[in-house]
């Protein structure tokens, strides 16, 4: 069970720098940027808590 958990999180991280990577892409203005990245951490963050069963 153990494993399956650090699967689950390694994934998840590796999928945010996925997003935080493609919006760094995006030919958008800088202040939108910001806000994007801001809501990928904290969608990314609450992930991360439900695999640590805090939610």
């Amino acid at each position: 069970m153990g494993t399956s958990v650090l699967v689950g999180i390694l994934i998840t991280f590796l999928v945010i720098v996925l997003i935080l990577w493609l919006v760094q892409r995006l030919p958008i203005e800088a202040r939108l940027r910001q806000i994007l990245q801001i809501v990928v951490i904290v969608i990314g963050i609450i992930s991360l808590l439900k695999y640590l069963a805090v939610f």
